[in-house]
């Protein structure tokens, strides 16, 4: 992957890391040896020219994503994110993500809320039933049975 470390501030008082990761040529190109010779990369949905992959290097967590609405793709994912992730992921929907090293490395973010922890959005409840447990795309807590 293509990768790219951006720091964020916030009012002088928080202060994000984040890793912004893309796929390669390389990788798109790699097939699968079990699904056909299809490239695994694109057979999934995933568009190199479209998604990227940012990371809260604070926190460990991050996901996938492609330029929308960053409340609302939080809400999806459900990742541990410090305070600016956010104000971060929509500065980053404005931006072309295509040349990572045309980002600069430090971004202020003067209108993003202060805050003394990170947070995880619970996202939509989820309505499947689990036969065999709780599964991570899911907030329901059910017993292996």
């Amino acid at each position: 992957m293509k990768t790219k470390i951006i720091e964020a501030t916030s009012n002088e008082f928080n202060w994000g890391k984040f890793m912004i990761c893309r796929f390669t040529p390389d990788e798109v190109a790699v097939r699968s040896e079990v699904d056909g010779g299809r490239s695994i990369i694109r057979a999934r949905g995933w568009d190199p020219d479209r998604h990227f992959w940012v990371l809260d290097l604070q926190t460990g967590e991050g996901a996938c994503f492609s330029k929308g609405h960053a409340g609302a793709d939080l809400n999806k994912h459900k990742v541990w994110v410090c305070p600016l992730f956010e104000p971060f992921l929509a500065w980053l929907y404005t931006q072309d993500v295509t040349d990572l090293d045309a980002l600069p490395g430090l971004v202020d973010l003067p209108h993003a809320e202060n805050a003394m922890h990170g947070y995880r959005r619970k996202g939509p409840e989820c309505t499947c039933s689990h036969r065999f447990g709780h599964f991570s795309h899911c907030n329901r807590k059910e017993s292996r049975t």
